[in-house]
């Protein structure tokens, strides 16, 4: 979907490419979580672009069209999600007003999410963890519910006093990468925590005067945004995992510097070992050049992960990475049906593909989707 506004990007008015870059924005940050908006919400941001219908006119026109779709058996919540939310990020990302502050954070969410959860705004009262696909299905430690509100407060405090006086752009980004982390891990509210974290640091880079930030990263990888953040907030010392910002870093100094870092999800995972001549990265984001190639990360069962080495994939599995890649929402009972084997040798394959990170889950068994994390040579994956 990310093609369909790239001629007004590239080639369009100055106004009509701005909007084309917020509406790119908003509908890439749907893939937080696993969403997709529907053609029709394409087609009426494009009326937006073109001036023909205001952001007012875009909400009701989104809202009518649901309506009509209420008394539909296979009428698809998560998709109407993703429309109204794409819509309302766009008018908050257009408009040029912004307050750095916990209340403004608490609107943004509050806007967002009115009429979709019914905490849109509040502040959770219940402690939470949520299983990662990039820590093989353990947690980050988030806020306890007794202290979000101070912990939220301390850290917009210490954010208001800190001054970037002095410093070069990268030590910006690094800093800016510290402070977004912090806040994320609150996790203060129930759902919708990284869309209200990317509207907000947007809006808040605007301010501290990043006129020209380039969206394309928040657009096209906010899934790996928000698996920087997830592994810039977990640790397990006991398996040498360790908090780093460095994978945030590469996100922001896209974002921020016009840099070309490559953003491949599957390197976040905790099992990932960096091809032997990469560098190994410090803290910051710097190359470690006492340690390159020498990065090694073990398993739970203490047995190291391999990522290149072994046998070639078979047949099988090709053809169901194929069927994946081509149908994201293909059900693993469909595989079965149309490779002709066993359920139980088709979960095998799904399997390998996930611990190789070649592909994980998005969202549930009955509603979610497959992700494609990296498309690589099948000849040589382990």
């Amino acid at each position: 979907m990310m093609t369909d506004f790239e001629e007004y990007i590239k080639q369009g008015e100055p106004d009509k490419k701005e909007k084309g870059i917020i509406w790119q924005t908003a509908i890439g940050l749907q893939q937080v979580d696993g969403l997709k908006p529907s053609a029709y919400l394409i087609e009426t941001a494009k009326q937006n672009i073109e001036g023909d219908i205001s952001f007012d006119e875009v909400k009701n026109r989104i809202d009518a069209y649901y309506k009509t779709l209420e008394n539909k058996i296979d009428t698809d919540d998560r998709t109407e999600e993703a429309d109204k939310v794409s819509a309302r990020i766009a008018e908050i990302l257009s408009e040029k007003t912004f307050s750095f502050s916990p209340a403004e954070y608490l609107t943004i969410h509050r806007r967002l999410f009115h009429g979709i959860y019914k905490f849109a705004g509040k502040i959770r009262d219940y402690n939470i963890s949520k299983a990662e696909w990039v820590l093989n299905g353990e947690t980050v430690l988030y806020a306890g519910a007794d202290n979000i509100r101070a912990t939220l407060e301390y850290d917009f405090e210490q954010e208001k006093m800190f001054n970037y006086k002095g410093l070069n752009k990268q030590q910006m980004v690094e800093h800016l990468a510290h402070f977004i982390a912090y806040l994320w891990q609150i996790h203060i509210f129930g759902e919708g925590n990284t869309r209200t974290t990317a509207v907000f640091l947007i809006k808040y880079l605007r301010k501290l005067g990043f006129k020209n930030i380039n969206n394309e990263s928040f657009a096209e990888h906010s899934w790996y945004f928000r698996n920087a953040l997830v592994r810039a907030n977990y640790e397990d010392l006991s398996q040498d995992i360790h908090k780093t910002n460095e994978y945030l870093i590469r996100f922001l100094s896209n974002v921020l510097l016009n840099e070309n870092n490559i953003l491949k999800n599957r390197e976040l995972h905790i099992n990932f070992i960096a091809p032997k001549n990469t560098p190994k990265l410090d803290e910051n984001g710097g190359v470690n050049h006492e340690n390159r190639g020498q990065k090694t990360v073990v398993r739970k069962s203490g047995q190291k992960k391999s990522w290149s080495g072994q046998k070639k994939w078979s047949e099988n599995l090709v053809k169901i990475f194929e069927l994946i890649r081509n149908d994201p929402k293909i059900t693993r009972k469909e595989l079965s049906e149309i490779l002709q084997i066993n359920p139980s040798a088709v979960q095998k394959h799904i399997e390998k593909l996930k611990t190789e990170c070649i592909i994980s889950r998005v969202g549930s068994d009955k509603t979610g989707s497959w992700e494609i994390l990296e498309e690589g040579d099948n000849e040589s994956k382990s």
